[in-house]
């Protein structure tokens, strides 16, 4: 999710809004379905400026006037009157309403209708149509295959003549040369990134296996700069295939109800209209509407055989125009079936177009995706049930991305003009432009975090991250780091890997350095999957004790405020080797040998009490660490050092035990440690959806302090997931705990039904998370010997659970959430925060 909006932004600023004064234009729909409304009268009101829509709904015509009142009339609907002004460049779009009109038993009325369920022939005949869904479904045979050819192409919308004439184009008047027109809206459109695939898609149904045998692959574009095999995983849960079966349809990361959905009925308005011709067929048109225009869900037509069989011939959704849902102005899905000589259903082809906005009044970013499928089979060749020996669900070779056009001509199973497959050439002609060049290497550093040496292709090494350049601490003061990491194109097997850094109070060096080698071949990063490597890893640097940075670096810069003192930091150096071994079935293991050594500071002090108040300046363990994971389906994008999970809808379960023995290798301390978790998302529909994240751990030998469980505060003043917001660092020590992380995101599911809120389109968020936690005697200086005092402010927990609760307001201007946040036990310890507000950049569809 987060590499798409990142590839969104990069794109608006490409189409930076530029808009054309006293030119008054749009688009007039159906308000019931969202159609557009050809040959509709558009003028202004007592004058003789004004013309017709065109068969796609749009209008455009030129005034002088600052100011007039907008008149659009047709036949069947009632007129629509507005005062607009011209010379703001508005886009205007008006959703006409239909005359009341009765079709057999179903009286519709689109504005104050008495819609009923009961004794509604369209209920009825919708509900007839689950029942049977699974009739002639294909994933009810034994196995399929079919011929897929897939193509996509992101451009800058409405790039018309008025827009080739600003500054920001004039300058690149070769443009005009590769504007296309869509096909589904009618405007002009420059395409700047363009993908195809050529691929074999594989079904078994017993024992169940999902397969796609990619034989050719290609891009062009600004994305380029990004990671290939993030960009696919981001697309594949952005504009992925839709199937109307199924009760959920996933799209931009979201959860849609299916207008074949079980729960259909209750969440959407069903009408029966009109008996048309589709494809040679006679088909009743079954026009659909959700309850609430503000939900997720869907506007549009199933196209069904009047033939017993519900059989659906053809499907056109749109999205509400209310729907709230960030930065798509406009979508539309299309999909063709077929019957196989038996009546299984075919999918023949699909389209999704979608248009993209950042801010309204922009033209924003048009965006298209077609699927063509053909040469289904039921029964396998010899050769295809090899497929599913594959261990990968999607099996692509390393000369995929290498055949040339000669190939892709041959071998497309639909037409494509010169404009879509010429992206790749108008890219290498912008790029030779020093002033375009430059702003996408500028861009590139901005969204990657990084900077690629020497060559901005195929470079042998990145510098950065760049936002861990500069920070500080209390131990530290002042501190400067500077990194960077090998590529793939530098060895595909051998990775380095590592940082430098130095504060300027402690006048003390750090650094971590890494070596890595892959017994798989790497397209670009060493983190891609599947890893199969085996790593040597040494670190030397500053540890914070009770605060964990799992999702960022802990010297980001933009964590550097803080709403306490952050003085909970010492030392920590580590020599590590690892074997990592992933699996295409989500399962991973991971073994490591680990040499650790915790050293005191002036802030953390090691102080045997016991002995006279020794003071120790470090200690050393020697570990084997042994970690599994189990991830089925699970989706992510890869940066060129983390993974950031696209999607949360997959299971992860993880189970980690660390040992360390005595007098080996210097280890001061035998202990055994264990740790158990669970995440994922939960759906609830129309309901919104709950991130969970369960977690337990028990230390079970005697230890001192750096080497127990302390939980993970969160001192910043942002929203961080699996930590404690009102938490202070090393509050509570513990030896063994259980904890729960649950935020429920309720997608406007209240705020929707509020008149005025509705307008804001913001979404709630509830929240608790909390800790169980105990500290055994052992482990307890004060009932212990041979262990270290606790540093002033940290406790051990009684018979309470720590929890702390939230309330927000995300999708605020669409880029903020917003939670306050209590504290609802330990509140009577000194020095703490009880409540407090949290903030955090939030940029979802």
């Amino acid at each position: 999710m987060r590499l798409f909006i990142r590839v969104f932004l990069l794109m608006q600023i490409i189409a930076v809004p530029l808009r054309a004064q006293y030119v008054v234009q749009g688009v007039v729909t159906d308000s019931l379905t969202r159609e557009p409304l050809p040959y509709t009268s558009v003028y202004l009101k007592g004058t003789t400026e004004g013309g017709m829509t065109d068969d796609r709904g749009v209008f455009s015509f030129k005034t002088y006037r600052p100011e007039a009142r907008l008149v659009i009339s047709a036949v069947g609907y009632n007129e629509y009157t507005r005062l607009i002004h011209p010379a703001r460049g508005e886009r205007i779009k008006v959703a006409l309403a239909p005359a009341t009109y009765a079709l057999n038993e179903v009286l519709v009325k689109p504005k104050r209708e008495r819609y009923k369920k009961k004794d509604n022939p369209a209920v009825e005949f919708v509900r007839k149509m689950i029942e049977h869904k699974d009739d002639y479904s294909p994933d009810e045979r034994d196995f399929w295959q079919r011929e897929r050819y897939e193509k996509m192409t992101f451009a800058i919308n409405n790039f018309d003549s008025v827009k080739q004439q600003k500054w920001l184009y004039r300058k690149f008047k070769f443009l005009t040369d590769y504007v296309d027109t869509s096909t589904v809206t009618g405007k002009p459109v420059l395409a700047v990134s363009n993908r195809e695939l050529l691929a074999t898609d594989y079904y078994r149904k017993s024992p169940h296996s999902e397969k796609q045998w990619v034989k050719a692959r290609r891009q062009a574009g600004v994305d380029e700069m990004l990671s290939q095999q993030g960009m696919e995983q981001a697309i594949s849960v952005t504009m992925t295939d839709v199937d109307i079966y199924r009760n959920n349809i996933t799209l931009f990361t979201n959860k849609f109800v299916s207008p074949l959905s079980s729960m259909g009925p209750s969440f959407y308005k069903y009408y029966l209209m009109d008996t048309l011709t589709v494809a040679g067929k006679p088909c009743v048109d079954l026009t659909f509407v959700p309850f609430n225009s503000e939900s997720f869900g869907f506007t549009g037509h199933l196209y069904v055989m009047l033939d017993s069989t519900y059989f659906v011939r053809r499907v056109v959704m749109n999205f509400p125009q209310k729907i709230n849902l960030n930065f798509v102005d406009y979508m539309k899905i299309e999909q063709n079936f077929d019957r196989a000589e038996d009546g299984t259903r075919q999918l023949m082809n699909e389209s999704i177009t979608t248009e993209f906005k950042l801010v309204d009044n922009s033209d924003g970013i048009y965006a298209k995706r077609d699927v063509y499928y053909q040469d289904y089979a039921y029964e396998p060749a010899a050769d295809a049930l090899q497929v599913f020996r594959k261990p990968e669900k999607v099996i692509e070779g390393m000369d995929a991305s290498a055949h040339p056009d000669a190939y892709w001509d041959a071998n497309r199973l639909a037409e494509v003009s010169r404009k879509e497959t010429s992206v790749d050439k108008m890219m290498a002609q912008l790029r030779s432009y020093p002033v375009y060049y430059w702003t996408e290497k500028v861009l590139k550093v901005l969204f990657t975090g990084y900077i690629p040496a020497p060559k901005e292709k195929a470079p042998l090494f990145y510098i950065g991250m760049m936002n861990t350049t500069i920070s500080g601490n209390a131990l530290e003061g002042v501190r400067v780091r500077a990194g960077g990491m090998t590529t793939a194109w530098l060895n595909p097997h051998l990775f380095g890997r590592g940082y430098v850094a130095y504060g300027f109070r402690d006048e003390r060096v750090k650094g971590l350095a890494e070596l890595e080698y892959s017994f798989h071949k790497k397209k670009e990063y060493a983190n891609e999957f599947p890893i199969h490597s085996l790593k040597l890893r040494y670190l030397s640097d500053v540890n914070q004790y009770g605060q964990h940075y799992l999702y960022t670096s802990q010297d980001n810069v933009f964590l550097a405020l803080k709403r306490q003192k952050d003085d909970r930091i010492g030392y920590q150096r580590k020599a590590e080797l690892t074997y990592t071994n992933e699996f295409h079935s989500g399962f991973s293991f991971q073994l490591t040998t680990r040499l650790r050594k915790d050293e005191s500071s002036r802030l953390i002090p090691f102080v045997k009490q016991d002995a006279g108040d020794e003071f120790v300046k470090s200690i050393s363990t020697s570990e084997l660490e042994l970690k599994l994971r189990y991830a089925p389906n699970e989706k992510f994008f890869q940066t060129q050092w983390n993974r950031f999970p696209v999607s949360l809808d997959a299971p992860v379960f993880t189970l980690t035990h660390t040992m360390a023995a005595k007098g080996v290798l210097g280890g001061d301390y035998a202990y055994h440690y264990t740790e158990a978790g669970f995440q994922k998302r939960f759906w609830f529909s129309a309901f919104g959806y709950t991130d969970v994240i369960l977690k337990a751990g028990k230390v079970w030998n005697k230890v001192p302090f750096p080497l127990l469980i302390i939980p993970n505060a969160n001192l910043s003043y942002t929203i961080q997931p699996e930590s404690y917001s009102l938490m202070n660092a090393m509050e509570f020590m513990n030896d063994e705990y259980a904890s729960w992380d649950v935020t429920y995101f309720l997608n406007g599911f209240l705020f929707n039904r509020i008149p005025l809120l509705k307008k804001l389109k913001w979404r709630e968020v509830l929240s608790c998370r909390g800790i169980y936690g105990n500290l055994s005697d052992k482990n307890n200086p004060e009932f212990s010997e041979g262990l270290f005092a606790f540093p002033a402010g940290s406790t051990t927990m009684g018979h309470t659970p720590y929890v702390e609760v939230g309330v927000g307001i995300e999708n605020i201007l669409k880029v903020l959430r917003v939670d306050y946040v209590w504290r609802l036990t330990y509140r009577d310890l000194p020095n703490i925060d009880k409540s407090g507000l949290r903030i955090s950049l939030h940029m979802t569809f």
